[in-house]
């Protein structure tokens, strides 16, 4: 007897069904066999079907079974298909009676040897698939039941053992639907904060360079001496940028439930992402790949922030990699028989001591780096990659007045406000630049047609180009900065003192800076 039941198989963020078949009986000895390009993980599949089904207190066929991942022409990766057949295998040899239910349902999950059902990535991803192909619902694991139940219109069903799956499909048992209100929980979490800038004493000049940078999405790069506070800064990004849209949320947890970053009975991520890998990270872990295509850091951190500390200290070839995704804002990883695109669109914030003892240009204690030494640290970062960040901002320490007194500078609150404001007159600005959401995002000619200066602005910022020997590429990041600044100044056109400011944010150009 044929029984087909409904799976699902994830490429990038986006989810196939994939129709599992199933013959038991048939010609030939007692053996089972797997077809429709199945890696090692589905292989292995049939000793823990085997197990789980008698554990259960079913039966095992005697004969011989075809299991058959339909198209056959596409790999078939992970422990996910488990579930679907055991489920096709049963309904194959009689001992499930409901078989027309099996078309009505998407079926995911991975068996353990005592029949429990074990958690699967992408969860979110195949619901969205399942909901597109009018399926009337989806069985998986109670642990991704909230992850895939953001999905509306759509059937849920968590489960917790083999045995409860056939019950509930021979109608034995009723299990409830659950059920996630998607918009009130959003609404009620995406504004909590886990930290804030009052907590920073001093500073105010660096949280000025933050705020430009998060109410236009810019990069930036810290640099100061050890203790300046680069780190408490950098961590405190998130809380000043504008909140997670529904939208985002969603795109966001779509990347986090296929790189199996959810925790347990988690539905949504309504906070923007902070990743900060440590400096021994791989080129394949930062920007994604393996021979499973997996999304690597710069993927987790999408509509987020970046965080990589001590700089100079990643290896160069992380570093260059990162370089053309910092562009194009997506990353696309190809193989020989797919190739997978992973969106990408984070803010970079970057940290580094100005030189390998970490007290250069420091108002009290003395650097002991021999001569060009600094320069060949600073030189561990390559040109290209530093054009790519927007803004250089110099750390100083704080002094002991600024750390014993009580006064408590700005909030996180209140500088999220203005990034908002800011945010909200760039996307009125872009309302009809497809892709364009901020100025950071803003190409050449959007540059030349939008962000107009004056002729003062303009001999400023050719003596600029000229003593700090400015590329094409930093000359639009000054102006786009600029611009970002006028948004906060609620200002129509760029003045002179809005690229002054954007020029001073340029410290790694100088020809004096590191010796």
């Amino acid at each position: 007897m044929l029984a087909k039941t409904y799976g699902s198989a994830v490429y990038g963020v986006d989810a196939a069904t994939i129709t599992i078949e199933v013959n038991v009986g048939g010609e030939g000895k007692m053996n089972y066999v797997v077809v429709g390009l199945p890696d090692n993980a589905v292989r292995e599949a049939i000793p823990r079907i085997e197990t789980a089904v008698k554990q259960s207190g079913l039966r095992m066929p005697r004969a011989r079974v075809v299991f058959n991942l339909s198209p056959a022409d596409v790999r078939k990766e992970g422990t996910a298909y488990d579930l679907p057949m055991a489920i096709g295998t049963l309904a194959s040899s009689g001992q499930i009676q409901n078989v027309d239910l099996l078309k009505d349902y998407i079926i995911m999950g991975e068996l353990s040897l005592d029949g429990s059902i074990l958690p699967i990535r992408g969860a979110l991803p195949i619901a969205i698939q399942a909901r597109k192909e009018k399926f009337k619902g989806i069985i998986l694991p109670a642990q991704n039941a909230r992850e895939a139940a953001i999905v509306n219109q759509l059937e849920v069903i968590g489960v917790e053992s083999l045995k409860q799956v056939v019950d509930f499909i021979d109608d034995k048992v009723q299990i409830e639907p659950t059920i996630v209100d998607t918009r009130q929980e959003f609404a009620a979490n995406n504004m909590h904060l886990d930290c804030d800038f009052a907590d920073v004493k001093g500073q105010e000049n660096i949280k000025r360079a933050l705020e430009i940078a998060a109410a236009g999405g810019h990069n930036v790069i810290l640099i100061g001496p050890p203790g300046a506070g680069k780190t408490m800064l950098a961590k405190r990004m998130p809380t000043i940028l504008p909140p997670l849209t529904l939208a985002e949320a969603l795109e966001t947890t779509k990347i986090h439930s296929v790189a199996g970053r959810l925790s347990k009975n988690t539905s949504l991520i309504y906070s923007r992402p902070f990743r900060a890998p440590h400096h021994t990270i791989s080129d394949v872990a930062l920007v994604g790949g393996g021979s499973n295509p997996q999304p690597g850091e710069i993927s987790l951190s999408h509509n987020g922030v970046l965080f990589l500390d001590e700089l100079p200290e990643f290896k160069r070839t992380v570093l260059e990699v990162m370089r053309q995704p910092m562009e194009e804002r997506r990353v696309t990883i190809s193989r020989s028989k797919l190739s997978v695109t992973y969106p990408a669109s984070f803010m970079l914030v970057a940290s580094m001591n100005p030189c390998p003892c970490g007290y250069f240009n420091h108002p009290e204690k003395e650097c002991v780096c021999a001569p060009g030494v600094v320069q060949k640290y600073l030189n561990k970062i390559s040109g290209p990659l530093l054009d790519r960040i927007d803004l250089h901002v110099e750390v100083t320490p704080v002094s002991f007045n600024e750390l014993s007194g009580d006064k408590r500078s700005g909030n996180s609150a209140d500088i999220r406000e203005r990034v908002i404001r800011a945010r909200e007159i760039q996307a009125k600005r872009f309302e009809k630049n497809l892709g364009i959401h901020s100025n950071a995002q803003m190409e050449s000619q959007t540059v030349q047609e939008i962000c107009q200066i004056t002729e003062a602005g303009r001999t400023l910022l050719k003596r600029a180009m000229q003593k700090l020997n400015l590329s094409a590429r930093a000359y639009d990041r000054i102006i786009k900065v600029s611009r970002t600044i006028a948004d906060l100044a609620d200002s129509e056109e760029i003045k002179t003192e809005h690229l002054a400011e954007a020029i001073h944010f340029r410290s790694l150009d100088r020809e004096d800076w590191g010796g």
